[in-house]
This record gives structure tokens, C-alpha cells and sequence, in this order.
């Protein structure tokens, strides 16, 4: 199982969002391109970073900064927030990303996502941010109508190899992962399923280990030093 810290970005800070809400933001760094040299610094493996405001516009807009995180670190980094179109995720892909993250257009584009399936193969990641079990879009802030199990089969059958898979009213809370609802899909897919949302400390790690996560994305719980990253590295 491989852990992420996660850096969000909005307005070019280093932040974290409550349950994905954007008027419940706390500031953790002005200084996103440091924060990332740290987690690299203790240890991590992987860095995701994620464009908040991209994610909200439908276009990145921390390009310059994420463009920068990729060419001072050594690990890789996976990119998500606002990739809606196949050219976007090539230019990000070019810029040095070792994978790049597509949420909304996965539902809203299917042929945009089987060309990106197609194109980009294991450096795509589809991100699925879920609602009460449904597929939420639109940075968080709508809910469709599938059902996030439902979608995660159907986007397995197209040639998705990994998802990451995000309960919003969990997201930065520290109360704890859904390991029943990312159990089911790791239980019902084949899929390599990558955990994100409500992580808070040590034993949920273990537990998502335990159900069989290819990984887990970790916010809250490193910024308030409720983990600390040589706690992960002994779980690797």
C-alpha cells in the first residue's frame, strides 16, 4: 500500500477543505513547493497534489506551481483537479507527472475518457468523489446519478486500472475512513482502489491495509501531526 500525502492548492496556499466545502478552509503553508520538499524530506514515496481551484472552474489554475512541485522533487506526483480534456492531462503528463487524476469529465465525457484510458493507460487514475454512495462532479459541489460501486464497474470494464475513491462527508474531518464502502470495491472490483477522506490516524492506515487498498491519501491527519510520516514508513 503506498501513501500520499496530499497537497491541495487554492489561491497558490497550501490548504485543506472540511467535507470539500470551499468556505471551510484552513491555510496549512503559503508555500506549497516547500510543503512538498518536507513530505519528501521524512520519507514519502508518492505526493498527490491537487488543484482546488481547477477542480471548481473546470480549467487548472495552479499550473505554474504544480509545474514547480514536479521539477524539484524526486518522487513521483500524482495531479488532479480541473483535467477535463485530453489535452490538458497530456500537458500535465508532459510537464513531469507521473499520473494525472480525472474526476468530473470521467462521468460527464465518456469518450474523453476512453480516449484518455487509450491514450495515457496506467498514468491515468479516475477520481471518484462520492456522496451518500452517489458520484458527486462539479468540484465536489453536485451529486449524479450513479452510484459510486456502479460506476466503478462500469469504468473497470472500459480499461480504468486505478480509481481513487473519496467520501466527501468524511473528507477532513479525522473521523475515521468508510472501510465498509471501500471494501465493497475493493471486494467488487479488480480494480486498484486508492482511499482518500476521513483518515485521522495509525489504525485506520493498518485497517485499509488490512482490506486490501493499492493506497490512501492522507491530509489532515499529517498536517496536525496525527501521523507522522515515520508511522507510515513502518506500515509500508
Amino acid at each position: 500500500m503506498i501513501v500520499f500525502p496530499a497537497i491541495d492548492i487554492r489561491d497558490g496556499r497550501c490548504v485543506r477543505l472540511l467535507k470539500g466545502e470551499f468556505d471551510k478552509e484552513t491555510i496549512y503553508s503559503y508555500d506549497p513547493v516547500g510543503m512538498a520538499l518536507n513530505w519528501q524530506s521524512q520519507g514519502a514515496k508518492y505526493l498527490h497534489v491537487v488543484d482546488l481551484d481547477g477542480a471548481r472552474t473546470g480549467f487548472p489554475q495552479n499550473f505554474e506551481i504544480i509545474e514547480k512541485i514536479i521539477r524539484v522533487l524526486d518522487i513521483p506526483v500524482q495531479i488532479g483537479g480541473g483535467i477535463r480534456d485530453l489535452e490538458t492531462a497530456k500537458r500535465i503528463i508532459k510537464a513531469g507527472a507521473a499520473r494525472i487524476i480525472i474526476g468530473t469529465s470521467a462521468i460527464t465525457k465518456p469518450f474523453m475518457l476512453i480516449e484518455a484510458i487509450n491514450e495515457l493507460e496506467e498514468k491515468l487514475v479516475v477520481g471518484i468523489d462520492s456522496k451518500d454512495g452517489f458520484v458527486a462532479i462539479q468540484g465536489w459541489e453536485s451529486k449524479s446519478s450513479r452510484t459510486t460501486v456502479d460506476f466503478a464497474k462500469e469504468i473497470e470494464i472500459l480499461g480504468v486500472q486505478s480509481i481513487i475513491c473519496t467520501e466527501i462527508s468524511r473528507d477532513g474531518t479525522l473521523n475515521g475512513p468508510d472501510i465498509e464502502g471501500i471494501k465493497t470495491l475493493v471486494e467488487q472490483t479488480k480494480i486498484d482502489v486508492i482511499a482518500s477522506g476521513g483518515v485521522a490516524g495509525i489504525d485506520d492506515l493498518i485497517a485499509l491495509k488490512e482490506i486490501g487498498v493499492a493506497g490512501a491519501i492522507v491530509g489532515k491527519a499529517l498536517y496536525s501531526g496525527n501521523i507522522t510520516m515515520e508511522q507510515i514508513i513502518e506500515i509500508y
